[in-house]
């Protein structure tokens, strides 16, 4: 008998697609009336759930047009992934990616849980208060290669990255994408029970970190071990037996890359800058290295083109995986999708509700991947159920950003996600073995604290104000 075969990364993205496209035949099609806020986003109104009096029935046409408007949909991904592969190839040509790695090898090659201590930390810290994601891209293959030399694999790297930026999604400190718009929606004020996700993110951290390097040192010990042993490294033959010292010139390539990154820390939090500025941001690097590294023009353009060249297939995935949610929002299903699963939310206890809140975002996260979107798509809803039941808005809104955040490192619809594993040359399924009991500790954590901030009344003092101003009873359609 045949063994079976996991299917391509891109046939599974398709096979979702199908899917979406027989689920909005048979899911009854409705919408809740929204409205448009002072940012220009569309909101949820409670209360106002119809189901669709015609059922509009999408066609084979309409999945395979998905296609093209998907990649369409997510270009400024896309071309952000593009310009990173290029400008890092750059980098690669002056020697300071190779004299970096030399360098850090010298300092933790015999103490690699220190390095992924230290990448799942800072990163878990920058996205917990910033909300950085994208900005991770650039480093994936600067740990692949570290990682190799450390004789360890491509998963450990993808494994720190993505678990750090999974953790401070999740926690949530100050993220202006998620936890801010999430409250505002709650009405409750602006980064009030910030005492609690401060407290827990060395903890989840801790969980995070654990299961990376468990996996690590086994992969150390015994490379045919790994999940990836039998796949080629995405550097190829770019990585070399002998590191170049870490001179003057690229110790000053280096400093301007974090100027680069401080910039875009700072067009981030300031300006509401996002993928189209982050990408001029890395093309004036690009520019800026090619000179400092004194190379030719024809020399960097040569190496941008062979690094978009790398990340063509990632580019590909990630416009195929937008395709799932668009086919869903064509069929007009979300709604229907949120409503049903928030339905017996009001007929269990307050603590089984809260977490009930959790699994619910993090199902909804596989068809609204966008943070802020789906903190405008299910917080209008959640906020007043969370009256119904007797948990405090606080609660329901980490909630959400546990749902949210902890599944960002899973789900196939994260443009993020399927960028940072198709540029370490990592496919969904495998990541998907290495990735899920490390979402099951995870979930099982954040469940505890859920219900431990319902049993202490977290946000709690907050509820009075709150309470008058709910505008009628929330009714689901059942």
């Amino acid at each position: 008998m045949k063994a079976f075969k996991v299917p391509h990364t891109l046939t599974l993205l398709f096979g979702m697609m199908i899917v979406a496209l027989i689920a909005t035949w048979i899911v009854p099609q409705g919408f809740f009336q929204t409205f448009i806020n002072d940012a220009g986003r569309s909101v949820v109104i409670p209360n106002t759930f119809e189901l669709s009096a015609e059922r509009q029935f999408l066609t084979p046409w309409e999945l395979l047009t998905a296609v093209p408007r998907a990649f369409a949909a997510a270009q400024d991904i896309i071309f952000f992934v593009f310009i990173v592969g290029g400008v890092l190839a750059i980098a690669r040509k002056t020697g300071t990616v190779d004299a970096l790695i030399g360098n850090l090898l010298n300092k933790h090659r015999e103490a690699p849980e220190k390095l992924i201590m230290m990448v799942i930390f800072f990163f878990a810290l920058a996205s917990s208060a910033i909300g950085t994601a994208g900005e991770y891209i650039p480093f994936v293959l600067i740990l692949v290669a570290l990682c190799k030399a450390m004789k360890l694999d491509s998963m450990t790297a993808v494994g720190m990255t993505v678990a750090g930026y999974g953790v401070g999604y999740g926690v949530s400190a100050f993220n202006p994408f998620t936890v801010l718009i999430a409250q505002g929606i709650a009405e409750i004020p602006p980064y009030s029970g910030l005492w609690l996700r401060l407290a827990i993110l060395i903890p989840f951290v801790l969980i995070a970190f654990h299961h990376v390097w468990s996996y690590a040192k086994k992969v150390k010990a015994d490379p045919a071990s790994s999940l990836v042993a039998d796949l080629p490294c995405p550097l190829q033959d770019h990585t070399p037996t002998d590191y170049p010292q870490l001179n003057g010139r690229h110790r000053l390539i280096l400093a301007t890359f974090l100027g680069t990154v401080g910039i875009a820390i700072w067009g981030i939090s300031q300006h509401g800058w996002y993928l189209y500025e982050l990408g001029a941001c890395f093309v004036g690097w690009g520019l800026l290295i090619t000179i400092l590294g004194r190379l030719s023009f024809d020399e960097a353009s040569d190496s941008f083109i062979d690094g978009v060249k790398d990340l063509t297939s990632t580019a590909v995935l990630i416009g195929v995986a937008r395709g799932i949610a668009l086919i869903l929002e064509d069929g007009q299903i979300l709604h229907s999708i949120v409503n049903g699963l928030a339905m017996p939310l009001s007929h269990v206890p307050a603590a089984i509700s809260a977490v009930g809140m959790l699994f619910i975002q993090t199902i909804l996260n596989l068809f609204v991947p966008s943070g802020s979107g789906q903190a405008f798509v299910t917080m209008p809803l959640m906020a007043p159920l969370s009256d119904i039941v007797g948990i405090p808005r606080q609660v329901a809104v980490l909630a959400y950003q546990f749902g949210d955040g902890f599944s960002n490192m899973i789900v196939p619809t994260n443009a993020v996600l399927m960028g940072i594993i198709g540029i370490a040359g990592v496919p969904y399924d495998r990541w998907f073995k290495f990735c899920l009991p490390l979402l099951a500790k995870i979930m099982l954590a954040a469940s505890v604290v859920l219900v431990l901030a319902v049993i202490f009344g977290y946000g709690a003092d907050l509820q009075e104000p709150v309470q008058a101003a709910v505008h009628g009873p929330l009714t689901l359609v059942s």
